[in-house]
């Protein structure tokens, strides 16, 4: 390992000891959160022009970097499926009407599907109003490469079919599920803790010696659980500090220049949903801007991370101690809004590429008879497919060979994909807490009946 290398490790812990100091004296997650976005920015940023014709000195300084960022990205997986299990089976146990989770579960999912319909029309509109096609698109050497890539996951997706789609959310092996092998594992686990908490009620009813057992050990479970979220979610400065870091020195000013109308188009259409998730709000009694500064520490973990799986942890938190929504909701809309009805992977994404691909192949795409099975085929093919890792290249695989264009586009795209797609994960991620608020606004579930879960101090000694 090179001086240089060292030298940049060691500013590198001092800017994570900086984030450190800084925490002590916010003493607000949002805050450090922020700071640590700015400083892994700038230090990806000096990678890129310190080492700019030493490629691999960068890479050999992103490789212990990555430390940082992953690890942080790996513990919040680590506590995903405990923490989707034990509050599903608390939420099932500890909800008064049992017969409202089915309506619950309806009700979110009616959201996401909703909101993915208007962002596929938002990104229709965008697309025409930038006159966006393929022909402004030049298929590079990376690009060239990534076809064959892109070929066999179409290959993979072909043959997928709705009964198999829903047939794959049953847990045939909850342990498989638990440990995420399948793109559908986390909706098998929403609905094996499900089945586990009915099955815990029936119990209480049965036996009532082992009523107030079964509510103390599950209030025990998810006060656990909870904490165990509470200390890896504390950590969040310091991994979108790595995250940003890797981004930025890994982003390329020619690509993003050769293809910048798209990107502000991508970016112009996101802001519109913001827009939208904001009107819906407002429309069950629900301050947009108290919504959005207290989502923030999400949104910015979300736009760093690229993960919508992984800001489950957060999401539920947030919802349930910031938006005071019912862990029963919260767990769901989280959960679905991570696999189900993505607004920025499943629903702008695809309709983007569809309207600027048509043409090629004789096609006017703002005919109604183009349109209305466009918005469809979107909302159908995000069920499940979204939570496929590349669920934006996945949901656009699908959508464009059922309307009959041609698939090339996505590999176009592909070096500018992760400055992009970071933006749609945050969209995503907020379409899910829209769908956990509203629904708790037309549910009316109250917040009563879970643990107190205190609010998350960085000065905590967790």
């Amino acid at each position: 390992m090179s001086f240089a290398v060292l030298l940049m490790l060691a500013l590198f812990a001092g800017l994570l000891f900086s984030i450190y100091l800084f925490s002590k004296k916010s003493k607000t997650l949002s805050r450090t959160v922020l700071f640590g976005l700015i400083v892994g920015s700038v230090f990806g940023l000096a990678l890129q022009f310190l080492f700019s014709e030493q490629p691999q000195a960068t890479q050999d300084v992103l490789n212990w970097v990555s430390i940082v960022g992953k690890g942080y990205v790996g513990l919040l997986k680590m506590v995903i499926m405990p923490l989707v299990l034990v509050f599903m089976i608390a939420a099932v146990v500890k909800l008064e009407d049992q017969g409202s989770l089915g309506k619950i579960s309806f009700v979110s999912i009616s959201i996401l599907l909703f909101t993915t319909a208007i962002s596929a029309l938002v990104g229709i509109a965008v697309t025409y109003g930038f006159d966006l096609n393929i022909n402004s698109l030049v298929a590079g050497t990376r690009e060239t490469a990534e076809m064959t890539t892109i070929q066999n996951k179409a290959a993979t997706v072909a043959d997928w079919t709705v009964p198999q789609m829903l047939l794959s959310f049953i847990p045939e092996n909850p342990f498989a599920d638990l440990s995420n092998a399948r793109s559908t594992s986390i909706i098998a686990v929403v609905i094996f803790g499900v089945l586990v908490g009915i099955a815990a009620r029936k119990v209480m009813l049965e036996r009532s010696e082992l009523a107030t057992p079964i509510r103390t050990g599950v209030n025990a479970l998810q006060a656990t659980v909870m904490n165990l979220v509470k200390m890896v979610i504390a950590l969040t400065p310091y991994g979108v500090a790595g995250l940003m870091a890797n981004v930025v020195a890994n982003s390329s000013g020619n690509d993003i220049l050769n293809l910048l109308s798209f990107i502000v188009a991508s970016y112009v259409a996101i802001l519109i949903m913001f827009i939208v998730h904001g009107l819906l709000l407002s429309l069950v009694g629900v301050n947009p801007k108290e919504y959005f500064t207290k989502i923030w520490p999400v949104m910015t973990f979300a736009f760093t991370s690229r993960s919508s799986a992984a800001s489950i942890p957060m999401n539920i938190d947030v919802q349930v101690n910031q938006l005071k929504v019912a862990p029963a909701i919260a767990n769901l809309s989280a959960s679905f809004g991570a696999t189900i009805g993505q607004n920025g992977c499943a629903g702008i994404y695809p309709a983007m590429l569809a309207m600027m691909v048509a043409p090629s192949v004789g096609i006017d795409p703002m005919t109604i008879e183009f349109i209305i099975p466009l918005v469809g085929i979107i909302v159908i093919s995000s069920f499940g497919i979204a939570g496929v890792g590349g669920g934006a290249t996945f949901a656009a695989l699908v959508v464009l060979p059922t309307m009959g264009l041609p698939i090339e586009i996505v590999a176009l795209l592909i070096s500018i994909e992760p400055l992009i797609d970071m933006a749609r994960t945050t969209l995503n991620v907020s379409g899910a807490m829209v769908s956990g608020v509203i629904t708790s606004k037309i549910m009316k579930v109250p917040l009563a009946a879970t643990p107190a879960l205190n609010d998350i101090k960085l000065t905590s000694n967790n």
